[in-house]
């Protein structure tokens, strides 16, 4: 009797994820080979578009980074200097801008981003996007120097495995990402050591910038609480889900649930059920999520960066829930101690599933607790830097690495 083989999910993602992996390789190298091809037959004369070398280069996978993008793409503009931005949104923001000198292209869908990228003549590329050199996003020999933006104040030990291992440079929202990024590296002794640089936060700032210039919320009479879950089975909505918003729904307070983006994509199986049983909740698919943070009283998260952003950017406190949060597929698996464990204390209260049935009496305690008041004023100085300053030292990094890598070549 010959018995079914039976590969967990976790594994057949995997490879899944290898065999996809394999496939864009190969295409990849098919298509190097025919530029190779077309540039001898054409006896070297000719070059293709990718063989165009372009000094600076922004690559976004989501039209939801332009908040990291926007302010730096500013200081390109007002310092004249030319900056291409290569998105894989075709509604990204950047593409209905003015600029004279950023130059927006939309790359196409799926892995058309990907073929583009992988074959890109460059000096710089900057990207929030993790996993270069490891999934379907892999480094050009044509590509001089990649550099990592985090899109959060919160750990890059939160990345999946590997995540930052391929580029050349971090540019860190504080001192706290450069000591994860050096620790990180330091047990992967066959990695190159990147080049970590503090430049505070183009998020953050973005956001005290936007709130300068936004109408205050109106005082509700009753108060508003959040719910932003991360996705996977970590997630609140995937690992509590209707006993939680049943709860929730039983509080003095206004609900409004906003899934991640990759759960209205990737998890339907568990949205679709709870938003059907659950019509009097506002679901909040926003693409920019400033609005919905901005009228919020208390938010309710379990590993999401939303967190640090609502609390340090907008002030307020945060509810965080207690999942089994299993870290095997991330660079914290690595670490003995989480930043994110001994943070989340000092600026939020803790929200346990025994707890549910006085969930309203959290809220409350959350609302009126002066002290993690003081906590949101520690974290900030600890991992926002340079505080409405990021933009520019962004762009003084690359223009002054540019120049060094222009130096390198001449001297080759």
């Amino acid at each position: 009797m010959i018995l079914p083989l039976y590969i967990d999910p976790g594994t057949g993602s995997m490879i899944f994820s290898l065999f996809i992996g394999l496939a864009a390789a190969g295409t990849f190298a098919l298509r190097t080979v025919f530029l190779k091809l077309r540039f001898l037959v054409s006896g070297g004369r000719a070059k293709s578009m990718d063989e165009k070398n372009i000094p600076f280069v922004i690559f976004s996978d989501h039209r939801r980074y332009w908040n990291v993008f926007h302010s730096l793409c500013d200081e390109f503009e007002s310092h004249g200097v030319d900056l291409t931005y290569y998105t894989a949104s075709a509604d990204d923001p950047v593409l209905s801008m003015p600029y004279k000198f950023v130059h927006a292209q939309y790359l196409g869908e799926k892995n058309k981003p990907y073929a583009k990228m992988n074959l890109l003549h460059a000096d710089i590329v900057v990207s929030t996007t993790p996993g270069l050199g490891v999934y379907q996003w892999k480094r050009s020999r044509y590509v001089k120097w990649y550099v990592h933006i985090p899109h959060t104040v919160r750990s890059i030990y939160c990345y999946r495995m590997f995540g930052l291992d391929h580029y050349d440079a971090v540019l860190a929202n504080g001192e706290c990402q450069v000591c994860q990024g050096k620790e990180i590296e330091s047990m992967r002794p066959g990695i190159a050591r990147k080049e970590y640089v503090v430049v505070g936060s183009s998020v953050m700032d973005s956001l005290m910038e936007q709130r300068k210039s936004a109408e205050k919320p109106g005082k509700s009479e009753k108060p508003i609480v959040l719910v932003a879950p991360s996705w996977g089975k970590s997630g609140i909505l995937t690992k509590f889900g209707e006993r939680f918003l049943s709860a929730l729904l039983k509080t003095r307070c206004n609900v409004i649930v906003r899934p991640h983006p990759q759960t209205a994509t990737s998890e339907r199986n568990v949205l679709d059920p709870l938003m059907e049983r659950f019509p009097e909740i506002e679901w909040n698919f926003d693409v920019d999520n400033f609005s919905v943070l901005n009228k919020a009283d208390v938010l309710i998260s379990d590993f999401s960066g939303t967190m640090f952003d609502f609390a340090l950017g907008f002030d307020k406190p945060v509810i965080y829930t207690d999942v089994e949060f299993d870290p095997s597929p991330y660079d914290m698996a690595w670490v003995s101690d989480i930043w994110e464990f001994s943070a989340l204390p000092k600026i939020g209260v803790k929200l346990e599933e025994a707890d549910f049935d006085r969930i309203d009496e959290i809220i409350s305690e959350a609302l009126r607790n002066e002290k993690l008041q003081y906590g949101r004023d520690e974290l900030r100085s600890e991992c926002w830097a340079n505080t409405g300053g990021s933009a520019r030292a962004e762009y003084d990094y690359l223009v002054g690495k540019q120049k060094i890598l222009d130096k390198t070549t001449e001297n080759k």
